[in-house]
């Protein structure tokens, strides 16, 4: 756990975690998950769950907002490769605003 309890940290799989994977989950298995109470953050530590944030404003620990920002940087690339491929699953339009959401948020997380 985090000794001084003062800093508000990203889960280590910051691309996974928050509502919007919550509800992919709920609408394929018909049920929510429950939340954990303790997880591994960016930063390798374990903290309260109640300790982390997806929202950049909120996330204080400086080490995590780096995880998150590398984190986001490697998901937009590989939604950008992807929908280069034969066959995507989804649009060049659709990955176009994915990746520009997605960067964004890898911006928010480095000021």
């Amino acid at each position: 756990m985090d000794r001084n309890g003062a800093l508000i940290h990203v889960e280590q799989k910051v691309v996974e975690a928050g509502a919007d994977m919550r509800n992919v989950i709920t609408s394929t298995v018909g049920h929510a998950p429950d939340a954990p109470s303790v997880v591994t953050t960016g930063c390798g530590i374990q903290v309260a769950y109640a300790m982390t944030s997806v929202h950049p404003e909120s996330v204080t620990c400086h080490a995590c907002r780096e995880h998150a920002r590398r984190e986001y940087l490697r998901f937009a690339d590989q939604v950008e490769r992807l929908s280069r491929m034969a066959g995507a699953a989804f649009t060049v339009d659709q990955a176009t605003a994915a990746t520009t959401r997605l960067r964004d948020l890898a911006r928010r997380f480095s000021t």
